[in-house]
């Protein structure tokens, strides 16, 4: 598999972490430990660090407020699951703690047949209820291929951005407070560089790459905007909280866990779950954008001790898929399901790529507003 992202002799990699000069804006120390997990260390370390007594209470004090705040309700909160590891074990622990969630699924038609069992298997041990969102697979696959004709990077924009919309959608109906995801710091926290992905609650950039390239009509996809967020953060006061980061959250553990109970079986990567994020991650961001994720994601793992460096790098060593042969299938099943050739996927590889904000972007007005609340709230 050739790849923008072929390691060279000359590309400088950190000395703690795997980040190296694909990354946007990376500088080094004079011990070349990079930015990106010094900044990670900074934000995190109390996080990460923080007393096992104190993450209790913690924890207890806020679970606390999530039951009294659903007093009355069907459910205390929502809690989204995709069937990876990170949402499946915060339900888990939601149950454990004694909470009410709604679990809820957004369906974009690319779940893989893994992802399906996984969702099924750890709902019904749990008995928890479910409510899957099904976008229109004519629509999406439109919008999907307006993305890929304006060579933007973050494709995935489309399936992040409906789903913010719909647990906010699900939480303002059932009237629940709180939005418990999978988010946190120990896997998730070092930031993703700058042109590897776009702001999620861009709906100006959905709707006018839509309109720019086929004129795709928005009728069932959920999107959400910056104001739709600060309307439902703000007056409707639902609050989306990375659930994790209230437990000592040990992945390979919890993976553990998750199999041994649940019959969960693991993906080889992170957001591996669906068919199109594992193509787009392991085909289409390092062939076409250069971009390698699992750098961001091992580097995290590393420096909240959850992986050494050596593994990463031996992993990394690797093509980013289990197997050339599930490589061929997967695009063979991509190829199909975008009714494109093989021309057509060579073609939209060579193009040359765009940004996000060429074709229309709230960046601007959300870059307004943060530097008005840095004025004013000190």
């Amino acid at each position: 598999m050739s790849s923008k992202i072929v390691e060279k002799e000359t590309r400088q990699i950190c000395t703690r972490c795997v980040m190296d000069r694909s990354a946007t804006g990376i500088q080094f120390d004079e011990s070349g430990v990079c930015n990106y997990c010094r900044d990670f260390v900074d934000r995190s370390s109390e996080l990460l660090d923080e007393k096992p007594e104190l993450r209790k209470e913690r924890l207890f004090k806020f679970v606390d407020q999530v039951k009294k705040s659903g007093e009355g309700k069907s459910y205390d909160c929502i809690v989204g699951i995709s069937g990876g590891v990170d949402s499946s074990w915060a339900l888990v622990k939601v149950i454990e703690l004694g909470l009410r969630p709604l679990a809820v699924h957004m369906d974009n038609g690319w779940n893989s047949e893994l992802a399906q069992n996984n969702i099924a298997n750890l709902i019904n041990t749990l008995g928890v209820d479910l409510y899957t969102y099904v976008i229109d697979w004519d629509e999406y696959r439109d919008l999907m291929q307006a993305f890929f004709d304006a060579n933007v990077i973050d494709v995935e924009l489309l399936y992040d951005n409906a789903m913010l919309a719909v647990n906010y959608q699900m939480a303002e109906q059932q009237k629940v407070k709180y939005i418990l995801t999978g988010h946190n710091q120990s896997t998730e926290g070092m930031h993703i560089p700058s042109g590897w992905n776009w702001y999620k609650k861009d709906k100006k950039n959905i709707k006018a790459i839509a309109k720019r390239f086929g004129g795709v009509k928005i009728k069932s996809f959920p999107a959400i905007s910056t104001f739709d967020y600060l309307r439902y953060d703000r007056i409707s006061k639902i609050k989306w909280i990375s659930f994790l980061d209230y437990v000592d959250y040990q992945k390979e553990e919890s993976l553990k866990q998750l199999e041994e109970h649940y019959g969960y079986k693991r993906y080889p990567y992170k957001h591996y779950e669906s068919v199109f994020t594992r193509f787009y991650q392991g085909y289409i961001l390092p062939e076409k954008f250069g971009v390698d994720k699992r750098r961001v994601h091992l580097s995290t793992l590393i420096i909240s001790g959850q992986m050494t460096r050596e593994e990463a790098l031996k992993t990394l060593k690797e093509i980013p898929y289990s197997s050339e042969e599930e490589l061929e299938e997967d695009k063979r099943y991509f190829l199909k399901k975008m009714g494109w050739n093989e021309k057509e996927l060579e073609d939209y590889i060579e193009r040359e790529n765009v940004d996000h904000a060429f074709y229309g972007t709230e960046n601007d007005m959300v870059n307004k507003l943060s530097g008005l609340k840095s004025r004013f709230i000190r």
